[in-house]
């Protein structure tokens, strides 16, 4: 009757790498387990495919590109696209400009998204997305996903 029912957030914890805030990098990144970023990001910030990574980027930190992890702390400025196979916190400096496509969604007062948040089913969640699942039509998403 009074059992505990599992409260969302991260289920990775292990931060095992850090981008400076005086670090600019200009292309794509791809991490496995954890990355906090207090730099600066021109590109896409990815996650491996079918790993539990974690992304924390600070409030010091901003990325101009597409993320894509399984959790996603947020503190910072992103100007594309998020999707989480799992979590997105969204904390009160957090200005995203793109939409979020998440299954859970935790969003503190102060924090802002220009864009659309999107909860995805567990069940349809593919095992690797990537970034261009995102920008397709649900016809052609859907239809490629049936196919293979």
């Amino acid at each position: 009757m009074f059992s505990k029912k599992k409260s969302p957030g991260v289920s990775q914890n292990k931060l095992a790498t850090l981008i400076a805030h005086d670090v600019y990098i200009t292309g794509d990144v791809e991490f496995s387990d954890g990355l906090r970023m207090d730099g600066h990001v021109k590109g896409n910030v990815s996650g491996k495919a079918g790993c539990e990574t974690l992304l924390v980027l600070s409030n010091r930190g901003s990325i101009t590109g597409n993320v894509y992890g399984y959790d996603v702390i947020v503190n910072g400025r992103i100007t594309g696209d998020v999707i989480a196979d799992h979590f997105v916190e969204l904390q009160e400096n957090a200005h995203i400009t793109g939409n979020i496509y998440y299954q859970q969604l935790r969003m503190d007062v102060g924090a802002s998204v220009d864009g659309k948040l999107t909860r995805r089913d567990a069940a349809l969640t593919p095992a690797s997305p990537h970034f261009e699942s995102a920008t397709f039509a649900p016809e052609q998403s859907g239809a490629s996903a049936a196919e293979q």
